[in-house]
C-alpha cells in the first residue's frame, strides 16, 4: 500500500500564562480574607484530583502555606471517584505522582475510599461524601474548570464535578452516573452542590484554567456563593483557550497516547468529535474522525485505559500496558462501559494504519487525510497529510517540514 506523504507544522493558539502560580494562589485566596472564618488549629482539607493540571503541585503547596499562615492545619484529600483503581493507596499514590506528596507541601495526604452520606437529594439520591474531608472544619475545593468529554451544560468540568464526583469517592461516583440515567447532568449537579454546599463546611474554591499550551492561564479564588455563576464564566473561558485540530475532519486520527492525566477518556472526545457517541460524529461535534489509531497509554495513567474503546485500532504494546480491573472499574462506575473495550490489535504500526486506510471509503490511501499528534492536550506540533493542502492553499499554521514519507523503522512510525 502507498501511504500519504506527511508534513510537519506548528499551530499557534492564544497563550495567556501565569508566570508565578504560587503568588497568583495566594494573592487570590488572599482576597477572601479567610483569617475571619479559620480559628488557630482548625484542620481545613484541601482537594486534589487525578488529572494532570500543570503546576498542581506548586499551587497546592501555596493553599498549604496560605491555611498554615491563618492558624489553620491543612491536609489533602485525594478527590477522584473512582481511579486509581478504587483504592486509598491507589489514590494516593496518583497524586505523588503529581508530585503532590507530604514532604514537598508539609502536611498530610488522607486517603480513604470510605464515605459519609450527608443527606438525600430531592430526587431521592444519596449524597456520599470523603469522610476525611466531611470531619474537617472546613474545605477547599480545587479544580481545573474545562468542558467535560461526556456531560454537557452550563457547567461541567470543575469544582461541582468535584464536590460531586471527587469527594464523592466511588460509592458517589457510581451512584451519580447511575442516576444520570434517570435525570439530567444540570439537576444532579445542582441539587448535589447545593447539599454540599450547605452542609459540608466549603470555604472556598479555587478554580484553575489553562490554555492551549497545558500551561496555567487563570486562577480565581471563589467563595462558595459564587461557585455556579463564576464557574459557568470560566467554562466559557476555558472552552475558548482549549487546543484543536487545525482541520475539523480526518480519514485517520494517529495518537501517540492516551490517558487519564490527558483526559477522563484518556482522549478528550471535545478534541476528536467523539463526544456524543464513541466511533461517529455528530452534528453537535466540532470535529469528525472516520478512524482513530491508538499507540500507547502515558505512564501517569497507571494502566488506566478508559478511552481505549473509542478508538478503532490499537498497538498490542498498548494493550500489554492495559490494567484491566482498574480499566473496568472506572468505565463501569461513569456507566461507559464501551470505553474499556479493545479495538482491532496490530503488532506494528505499518499493520495498523494499513488496515485503517482500508476502511475510510472510495478515497486512495495516499490521498487520504491524516493527522498525528502526541495527544489531546498537546496540539502546537503534529502531523499532518498532503491531502489537506490541495484543497487550501492558505493556512493558519506554520509548516515545519516535509512533504516526506512516513518513516518506518522495522513498521514503526516516530513519536511526535
Amino acid at each position: 500500500m502507498s501511504f500519504p506523504r506527511m508534513l510537519r507544522i506548528r499551530q499557534q493558539f492564544e497563550r495567556p500564562r501565569i508566570e508565578d502560580v504560587a503568588q497568583e494562589a495566594t494573592y487570590q485566596l488572599s482576597q477572601l480574607n479567610l483569617a475571619s472564618q479559620i480559628q488557630d488549629g482548625q484542620t481545613v482539607a484541601i482537594t486534589v484530583g487525578s488529572r494532570g493540571i500543570a503546576n498542581i503541585a506548586t499551587m497546592t503547596k501555596a493553599v498549604v502555606e496560605h491555611i498554615k499562615s491563618l492558624g489553620g492545619i491543612p491536609f489533602i484529600v485525594p478527590a477522584m471517584g473512582s481511579h486509581g483503581g478504587a483504592t486509598a493507596e491507589g489514590q494516593k499514590k496518583l497524586i505523588e505522582g503529581f508530585g503532590v506528596t507530604e514532604d514537598f507541601l508539609g502536611c498530610e495526604i488522607r486517603s480513604s475510599m470510605e464515605t459519609i452520606i450527608v443527606a438525600e437529594t430531592s430526587q431521592g439520591i444519596p449524597v456520599h461524601f470523603d469522610k476525611n474531608a466531611y470531619a474537617a472544619d472546613h474545605l477547599i475545593i480545587m479544580g481545573r474548570i474545562k468542558p467535560h468529554t461526556g456531560f454537557v451544560g452550563d457547567i461541567e468540568s470543575g469544582l461541582h464535578k468535584m464536590m460531586l464526583i471527587g469527594l464523592g469517592k466511588h460509592a458517589g461516583a457510581l451512584m451519580y452516573h447511575r442516576a444520570i440515567k434517570n435525570f439530567s447532568f444540570g439537576e444532579i449537579i445542582r441539587s448535589v452542590a447545593e447539599i454540599v454546599l450547605d452542609k459540608c463546611k466549603v470555604l472556598a474554591g479555587v478554580a484553575i484554567v489553562e490554555n492551549a499550551y497545558d500551561e496555567t492561564a487563570l486562577i480565581e479564588a471563589i467563595p462558595p456563593g459564587q461557585f455556579y455563576d463564576r464557574e459557568k464564566e470560566l467554562l466559557k473561558q476555558a472552552t475558548a483557550w482549549m487546543p484543536k485540530l487545525p482541520f475539523p475532519e480526518a480519514d485517520l486520527l494517529i495518537i501517540d497516547r492516551i490517558g487519564k492525566n490527558i483526559s477522563g477518556t484518556g482522549m478528550d472526545t471535545n478534541i476528536v468529535g467523539r463526544k456524543y457517541n464513541d466511533h461517529v460524529a455528530t452534528e453537535k461535534d466540532n470535529a469528525n474522525v472516520k478512524r482513530i489509531f491508538v499507540r500507547s497509554l502515558t505512564e501517569e495513567t497507571k494502566g488506566n485505559a478508559t478511552g481505549i474503546g473509542i478508538a478503532e485500532f490499537v498497538l498490542q504494546s498498548c494493550v500489554d500496558q492495559i490494567n484491566t480491573e482498574s480499566t473496568r472499574i472506572n468505565c463501569i462506575t461513569s456507566s461507559h462501559p464501551t470505553g474499556a473495550m479493545i479495538p482491532c490489535v496490530y503488532q506494528n504500526d505499518r499493520d495498523a494504519i494499513t488496515d485503517a486506510l482500508q476502511t475510510i471509503g472510495l478515497t486512495e490511501p495516499e490521498d487520504a487525510k491524516v493527522m498525528h499528534i502526541q495527544d489531546t492536550l498537546h496540539l502546537a506540533e503534529l502531523e499532518i497529510s498532503e491531502a489537506y493542502l490541495k484543497d487550501k492553499t492558505d493556512h493558519s499554521f506554520e509548516i515545519l517540514s516535509g512533504p516526506y514519507e512516513f518513516e518506518m523503522n522495522s513498521g514503526a512510525i516516530k513519536n511526535i
